[in-house]
């Protein structure tokens, strides 16, 4: 397993890692708004982030991205989920910054118990203007 800095070669494999874990984690919001994010995801959020990705001998299994202090993106293979690589890329952002920031639906359990398990607390609570998905705004600090 190795993290290391996304190449512009990367770009495919980190827009199809994140629509399908998009799709299935945010299952409450329909398929198609992902799937009409690709362009904006390829063209505006991922190259103007601090991108790292996940790679081992099968490939890419996910990525971390980060824009200043804000945990933008951590999206793993939907095949590939709780085998640590979501734990070593959050760990990553972690050594990069003394303070991460984020947003998570509040229907995602799944990400909100991984992101408190892993040392994040309750900022604020707000409303996803796009989806209109009420969300966590979670905080983490090296300094807890």
């Amino acid at each position: 397993m190795e993290v290391r800095p996304m190449a512009p070669a990367d770009m495919d494999d980190l827009i199809q890692i994140w629509l399908d874990a998009s799709k299935e984690a945010h299952h409450f919001v329909p398929a198609e708004y992902w799937e009409s994010r690709q362009a904006e995801m390829r063209n505006v959020y991922l190259p103007m982030s601090e991108t790292y990705l996940i790679e081992d001998a099968g490939g890419i299994q996910g990525f971390v991205s980060m824009v200043e202090n804000d945990l933008a993106a951590l999206f793993v293979n939907t095949g590939q989920q709780n085998q640590g690589y979501g734990k070593a890329l959050l760990h990553c952002a972690m050594n990069l910054r003394d303070v991460l920031k984020l947003r998570v639906y509040e229907k995602n359990q799944r990400a909100f118990r991984f992101y408190i398990k892993n040392g994040f607390e309750v900022l604020d609570v707000s409303v996803d203007s796009d989806t209109g998905q009420k969300e966590q705004v979670l905080i983490w600090s090296s300094s807890k």
